[in-house]
């Protein structure tokens, strides 16, 4: 048997780093294997974990959804029949429905011998509520899903704001189990013993998309039975249906910026109708001063898109490599071992593509 977690969260929010803790501290000695559903053509996040010496699966061609189920399926059996591994870690995509990859899973786990054993969702303190008024429909569904709730970067936050945040996610779920403890205070094999302990959650969960998508699949897409009504539901409902417009902030702490782009869609949205990504397989020679220009401009202004998130590694002038994270207002760029070849990826919407070609010196 073939325990599959899925680890979710918004672009940013620690994932990574989440599962390299589970790694060093809950999982050694397991067999296992990492899937990554990348947003977007260029998979970064593999070479982030290569030295941990996992097998990389990365699948780029959009999100794990619907749309993708058949795709999705494939690739998680090939694991299986190739690695036999005693454990799947999926990381969704950023921009992904937590609802789907649960229901890709599921379906597998009908013929093969797997079990979907955690729903895990990772949230960065400092910029949860910001991102829950900018994208509710995705960020969300993430946290309306989880059984357990996992906050980053709580060590940064005020006493203040880490009870509002928490207070705005029981507000989306009330069941989950809230981590509040700073990563460094606590050990991983402490967080894992609540997955057993929220099993009858995580079957609550389960049971709730199941009805969901039956009823989509009954009604059709183009269903007119009142489901996006709010009256239909009621308030309690989770099934994100009521997400009808959301906003796109771009306001950043220090106020120089407060831009809203309201896409207004209506009803369910699949990532790659709202977010676009641009990446991009290189062995052009970089300095650091492009890049850190680059993740300044990201930053503070709109000239190449709302970027939400850029993330790479590329080749630098003195021999070294450069690794660079760039999320909602925030960068980092650090040394590290050389890859295959030079990769950039960025995430946003409305992104002017020949402008960040010009930008990193590609053009």
């Amino acid at each position: 048997m073939t325990k599959i977690d899925i680890i979710s969260g918004f672009l940013g929010a620690g994932k990574t780093t989440f599962i390299k803790k589970m790694l060093e501290e809950v999982f050694v000695g397991e067999k296992i294997v990492l899937i990554e559903n990348e947003f977007g053509e260029i998979g970064i996040d593999g070479g982030f974990l290569k030295d941990s010496g996992i097998e990389i699966s990365e699948m780029n061609s959009g999100c794990i959804c619907c749309s993708l189920v058949g795709d999705f399926g494939r690739n998680l059996r090939e694991v299986i029949e190739r690695f036999h591994p005693d454990r799947i870690l999926i990381e969704p995509s950023g921009v992904g429905k937590l609802s789907d990859v649960m229901k890709s899973v599921t379906d597998v786990e009908k013929e093969q011998d797997v079990k979907l054993n955690g729903l895990i969702t990772v949230v960065n303190t400092l910029k949860a509520l910001k991102q829950m008024r900018a994208f509710g429909e995705f960020f969300n569904n993430q946290i309306e899903n989880a059984a357990i709730i996992v906050l980053s970067r709580t060590q940064k936050a005020t006493p203040e704001q880490l009870e509002l945040v928490v207070k705005e996610l029981r507000g989306k779920n009330e069941k989950a189990a809230v981590i509040t403890t700073p990563w460094d205070e606590i050990d991983g094999k402490q967080i894992y013993k609540l997955v057993d302990e929220q099993k009858s959650l995580q079957e609550e969960l389960l049971e709730e998309q199941k009805r969901h998508h039956e009823h989509h699949h009954e009604h059709g897409e183009d269903c007119t039975c009142g489901c996006h009504d709010h009256h239909e539901h009621g308030e309690d409902c989770t099934c994100g249906c009521h997400d009808h417009e959301h906003e796109h902030g771009h306001d950043h702490e220090d106020g120089h910026h407060d831009h809203h782009h309201h896409h207004g869609h209506e009803g369910h949205h699949h990532a790659d109708e709202v977010f676009t990504s641009w990446g991009v397989e290189t062995p052009h020679i970089f300095t650091r001063e492009v890049i850190e220009h680059a993740m300044k401009a990201f930053c503070d202004t709109e000239d190449y898109g709302v970027i939400l998130r850029a993330k790479g590694m590329v080749p630098a002038e003195d021999g070294s490599w450069i690794y660079f994270d760039m999320v909602d207002g925030e960068y980092e760029l650090r040394s590290g071992e050389p890859d295959y070849t030079g990769r950039l990826c960025v995430i946003g919407t409305d992104i002017k593509e020949e402008k960040l070609n010009e930008l990193f010196g590609l053009a």
